[in-house]
């Protein structure tokens, strides 16, 4: 990461587009009303296993919520995104945000990160090379110097400690219940946006479903069976694995 990094945003449209935006559970709430469509990403982690860099334990535990899973216990991250594949469906005739006011907080976040162990690096954007050669200061020495920015990543940070166990307790109602493990993959599923809507509408409570991890590394398979996790390799029916 350079020790100076500046920014501009062009206009371009670029990262409106084929990009997943993470929502918080009232930006959720909103997309569905609006007539959007919601993906759930999953993955999974093992408190006392292997896969997390120590000094990242703590962020990803916060983030995360316990559940039963075999005889094991798995926690689990859920991210509800505006599904996006293509164009994002808020997006005008000239590449301009048409809810620019009320836009995710990731959207207002970007290009910043708002996983602290992430580094800003230009070259994994989108965005033209103009855009990093003008407009204020974004990086000075390694550190974020736009102070309202790092409130909006903050903000984004708490809502996704803050929304954790409704969002399992939705994907338990809705019968999203699969993981993949964290490294390995995601589980993404499209839910039907009726249902996914009414359940919404009055979040439950957590009923400690079974939840179980899709695997199909012969090794890690052997590794996760002696902390006796529910796994499964079958040819997923109802959700997509997205291997790394």
């Amino acid at each position: 990461m350079s020790d100076s990094i500046r920014f501009a945003c062009t206009g371009c449209g670029r990262c409106c587009t084929g990009h997943h935006v993470p929502l918080t559970l009232a930006e959720a709430r909103q997309w569905a009303l609006s007539g959007g469509q919601v993906i759930v990403l999953i993955e999974g982690f093992i408190a006392d296993g292997p896969g997390i860099p120590a000094d990242q334990r703590e962020h990803v535990l916060r983030r995360s919520y316990p559940v039963s899973c075999g005889a094991g216990q798995l926690h689990v991250s859920v991210t509800f995104a505006a599904f996006n594949p293509g164009r994002c469906r808020n997006l005008d005739a000239d590449d301009l945000c048409s809810i620019y006011d009320n836009r995710p907080l990731v959207c207002r976040i970007y290009p910043a990160e708002i996983n602290p162990h992430l580094p800003l690096r230009p070259e994994n954007k989108d965005c033209p090379p103009e855009a990093w050669e003008q407009g204020p200061e974004l990086i000075h020495g390694k550190l974020l110097v736009d102070e309202g920015l790092r409130a909006l990543i903050e903000a984004s940070r708490q809502a996704d400690r803050e929304d954790i166990a409704a969002k399992v307790a939705i994907c338990e109602a809705l019968g999203i219940t699969t993981s993949a493990l964290k490294g390995n993959g995601f589980t993404a599923w499209l839910p039907d946006m009726a249902a996914f809507s009414a359940v919404l509408e009055q979040v439950p409570t957590a009923v400690d479903a079974p939840w179980s991890v899709h695997v199909q590394d012969a090794e890690l398979t052997a590794q996760l069976h002696q902390h006796g996790l529910q796994l499964t390799a079958d040819t997923p029916l109802y959700y997509a694995f997205i291997g790394f």
